[in-house]
């Protein structure tokens, strides 16, 4: 099974082709799959993170994996925001991304909470197209994965935008200055 690669790993930064075939990607989708399946908290995986330089990214829902090939954001609906969420007390708190390549740290990204978006995925030997709605979670999952595609990283994103950005030890939450921590 392959491995996660880990922040500085280059392959983060590349802006990887489109698929052409799906014969081409059939084993590198099933190795994404299966390295996404055993994750226990990964909601999403791009193909970059797996050292493949090529256009496809998985989204988990409950215990399955859905593949999409050359995914496109083609609307988005309202403005970008920092997402919340209900915490504890029926309190709103700052949704807070992580990803698999950066363990332990996680910060607030402005996301939109619905797009729509269309890509590929494999039936039988062919590339068929699909495209959906999606709003809230889901949404945020397929911006930040697209983004890997694209060589953009959600730390770009804390940066550039002001955003928070916290190290996880155990259950410990510590605040860190993102400019310390990556130059």
């Amino acid at each position: 099974m392959r491995s996660i690669v880990m922040y500085p790993n280059p392959v983060l930064l590349k802006k990887v082709p489109e698929v052409k075939s799906a014969s081409e990607v059939l084993d590198e989708v099933n190795d994404l799959k299966e390295v996404l399946e055993n994750s226990e908290n990964g909601a999403g995986l791009a193909s970059t993170q797996l050292s493949i330089e090529k256009r496809f990214f998985g989204l988990k829902n409950n215990k399955t994996v859905e593949v999409l090939i050359n995914p496109v954001i083609v609307g988005v609906y309202g403005q970008k925001v920092y997402p919340v969420m209900v915490g504890e007390g029926e309190k709103d708190e700052d949704f807070l991304e992580g990803c698999l390549s950066f363990p332990n740290l996680y910060g607030t990204v402005k996301r939109y909470l619905k797009i729509e978006a269309v890509w590929q995925e494999i039936e039988g030997d062919k590339l068929i197209s699909k495209k959906k709605t999606m709003n809230g979670f889901e949404a945020i999952v397929f911006q930040h994965e697209l983004d890997h595609l694209d060589g953009i990283l959600f730390i770009d994103h804390i940066k550039r935008d002001g955003g928070k950005f916290y190290k996880f030890e155990g259950k410990k939450k510590i605040k860190l200055n993102i400019d310390n921590y990556f130059i």
